[in-house]
């Protein structure tokens, strides 16, 4: 069965904004993977950080508009363009959100606080000189400054503070940002996470991970001590080839559909 998805044709383009390309469609991948997953959570309140030309958010609101019609989308991003061109493509296809010129949620972590259901981010993780970082228009989208992780690292707070209790973070990473070390940090906040999409490029190897708070993890102080002396270049295989037996990346009924 086909599902719909945002069309390219639709998608509305500036020279300043960054067009949808191998991350974008990784990103929407995974939420086509997880769309089983995804209309059984009923989400409420959906948000993407970063929307660029709205194909990611357009497409989310697609594939839950049937099963999650009284959902509620915000969408926000730190380039004016980009909101612009947003509006756009989400009219295009018949679909709305909220769409705020903004910081990552800056100025909406009080109204947002607990309450966002399902956030999805495309960062800018591209390794570049810190210097480039937060550079007024299309840079803005991909500028990562050192290991690509600036903006990621100011990202994931922002997350933890606005996901519910039963909110869902599908983010994309390069093998360069370390991801292995990043869920060993969300670990330690009570989130749980699996891979849902990894993919290689001929430029980079992306991986779409999917995180969620859960209540199960016990935060074992030497156990993290351990972990992260065993060598963290190693945790991001160990994930993927001993996946079963690892229990903050869970099966469940978390799997690929």
């Amino acid at each position: 069965m086909l599902h719909r998805t945002a069309q390219i044709r639709l998608v509305s383009s500036h020279p300043e904004v960054y067009e949808p390309c191998d991350d974008s469609f990784a990103l929407v991948d995974a939420l086509l993977a997880d769309r089983t997953n995804l209309l059984a959570h009923h989400p409420t309140l959906c948000m993407e950080v970063g929307c660029g030309s709205g194909y990611v958010i357009t497409t989310l609101a697609l594939i839950l508009e049937l099963e999650a019609n009284g959902a509620y989308y915000i969408a926000t991003d730190i380039n004016p363009h980009a909101v612009r061109v947003t509006r756009q493509t989400l009219e295009a296809h018949g679909v709305q959100a909220e769409l705020i010129n903004t910081d990552i949620a800056s100025g909406l972590e009080k109204r947002l606080e607990r309450l966002v259901d399902v956030m999805v981010v495309n960062p800018p993780y591209v390794p570049t000189p810190e210097e480039e970082v937060g550079r007024v228009g299309i840079a803005s989208a991909w500028a990562g400054g050192d290991n690509g992780r600036s903006v990621i690292d100011k990202i994931l707070p922002v997350a933890d503070k606005l996901l519910s209790d039963r909110g869902w973070l599908y983010m994309v990473f390069l093998s360069a940002n370390n991801p292995s070390q990043i869920c060993i940090q969300m670990r330690e906040k009570g989130y749980a996470a699996r891979i849902v999409v990894q993919r290689s490029t001929e430029e980079e190897s992306l991986h779409i991970i999917k995180f969620w708070r859960d209540s199960d993890i016990q935060i074992d102080a030497n156990e993290m001590v351990i972990a992260k002396k065993s060598g963290q270049a190693r945790v991001l295989e160990s994930l993927v080839s001993q996946f079963p037996r690892l229990s903050f990346w869970k099966q469940g009924n978390e799997t690929c559909n």
